[in-house]
């Protein structure tokens, strides 16, 4: 089942699912690759769009990246690449994933592919692949759309801690 938009509630600026707790994405930039004003600019997007996110900045290896995601509960991993390394690091973030219980986490690609790789990506559980010139709001609408919360997270609302 995906997520309509009626399923996300707004207070203040913040947006929350099933008026739980804030939606969580994790940007992050695997690899040697140091062009981040990409990833900068969605992570801002997600971020004034109401979402919480982590951003991890530069040359990220997968296993700390899975780790972030971990430790932060995400909901959502946005991967950036544009150094070609998509076919190492795209696969291994999925692996590692699935090693430690977490491939409930919607994965997500953005960036430079070669067309050629973009279904090879799709086969290993990358949901979508945004290439430059992908509108913001049109992705922004795609996580409402195609991302639900990984597990009930009630407590944290009962508890005030959202």
């Amino acid at each position: 089942m995906s997520i309509v938009l009626e399923d996300f509630h707004k207070v203040g600026d913040n947006i929350f699912m099933n008026k739980k707790r804030k939606f969580r994405i994790l940007v992050a930039k695997p690899g040697l690759d140091g062009h981040d004003r990409g990833a900068r600019i969605i992570a801002r997007a997600f971020r004034d769009a109401g979402f919480e996110v982590v951003y991890t900045g530069c040359h990220q290896t997968p296993e700390q990246i899975v780790s972030t995601a971990i430790q932060e509960d995400v909901d959502l991993i946005g991967l950036s690449i544009l150094s070609g390394a998509h076919t190492y690091s795209f696969p291994k973030v999925m692996e590692l994933l699935k090693e430690n219980g977490a491939d409930d986490i919607v994965v997500i690609g953005g960036g430079i592919f070669p067309l050629k790789d973009i279904p090879k990506l799709k086969e290993i559980g990358i949901k979508a692949i945004f290439e430059p010139g992908a509108h913001l709001q049109d992705i922004i609408i795609w996580v409402k759309d195609n991302v639900k919360p990984r597990r009930d997270l009630s407590y944290a609302h009962e508890e005030g801690d959202v």
